[in-house]
């Protein structure tokens, strides 16, 4: 059975959406979620939809088979979208156990040997588990901060998401009308970033040449920043990096 922290985040936060989920009431699941053009059932139907693909994905490299194609995809999104939202809300769970259940079964050594493509990236099986593991927590949080304002990001999930927001910074991130250099400290876990914007913006992890600190947030928070789902936060530092990151 897998033992990466990886995969034990991803178990963290198929338990937290559990319990977000499981008393929602019909009016709660049609309210509106953090994603301001989607509900809340449209976000679990996402999470849904996407628990299915990555399912079929981890079959196929189990069974040594090609990836599903494109058509197949569509044909999940397909039936995903014409649920009712209470069909959304109530299917989202057996589907994301099977997925989370699928890379808990595998031994550390077989997770560490899964090779794959997603466009331009070559990921293994870890990898593979930290993207649906981003993409699992920060929608998670657009449901729990739609009904409790003081809902965070699960803190397992992040000390696995912060190490790899280079490649969101890449190609989320737009630049500011003059060029930033900024050495980005956080909490919750300690990190030292660079965030440079000279030319297209990127973030890679500081050296002790790289000075102090200009911005200093909590991980959790950088986290959101770089999925645009940070709100002002009356820090002139911070929130003047808001506009880096419009979110996606």
């Amino acid at each position: 059975m897998a033992s990466h922290p990886a995969v034990t985040a991803l178990r963290r936060s198929h338990d937290n959406l559990q319990a977000l989920v499981a008393p929602l009431t019909p009016d709660q699941v049609r309210d509106r979620s953090y994603a301001s053009e989607w509900s809340i059932a449209q976000v679990l139907s996402h999470l849904g939809s996407g628990a299915v693909i990555g399912s079929l994905n981890l079959d196929a490299l189990l069974a040594d088979r090609p990836a599903p194609g494109r058509e197949q995809y569509e044909a999940v999104w397909d039936e995903w979208n014409a649920k009712t939202p209470d069909a959304q809300a109530a299917d989202v769970l057996p589907a994301d156990e099977r997925l989370v259940a699928g890379y808990e079964a595998l031994d550390d050594d077989r997770l560490a040997a899964l090779r794959t493509t997603l466009g331009p990236m070559e990921l293994d099986g870890p990898g593979m588990v930290r993207m649906r593991l981003s993409e699992h927590a920060l929608h998670t949080w657009d449901v729990a901060v739609a009904l409790d304002p003081a809902a965070v990001v699960e803190p397992l999930a992040v000390t696995q998401i912060v190490d790899n927001l280079a490649m969101i910074v890449g190609f989320a991130a737009k630049p500011l009308d003059a060029a930033e250099r900024i050495v980005v400290a956080t909490t919750a876990p300690e990190r030292r970033f660079v965030l440079d914007s000279a030319e297209r913006v990127t973030l890679a992890p500081a050296t002790d040449d790289d000075g102090p600190a200009g911005v200093t947030l909590p991980a959790e928070a950088l986290v959101r920043l770089v999925y645009g789902r940070l709100e002002p936060t009356g820090d002139q530092a911070i929130d003047r990096l808001l506009g880096m990151f419009p979110g996606f």
